[in-house]
């Protein structure tokens, strides 16, 4: 399952912010957002652009590793 870390986020408005702009990459279902792990994980429908997820969650106003 591909995956990134996420920082910036601390309550569960901000896991909301991250899940719905990883889901609005084409490509992309099934998103899992931790707090605890600050990470973001998906599943993939078609190949995912990575590059693409990093801009939507940096465009959400966090900070990707």
């Amino acid at each position: 399952m591909p995956s990134v870390t996420v920082k910036g986020m601390s309550c569960d408005h901000c896991k909301m912010s991250v899940t719905k702009a990883v889901a609005g990459v084409s490509g992309v279902k099934d998103v899992d957002v931790s707090l605890e792990k600050g990470e973001a994980e998906w599943t993939e429908s078609a190949p995912v652009d990575m590059d693409a997820v990093k801009a939507a969650i940096r465009k959400a106003g966090f900070d990707v590793e």
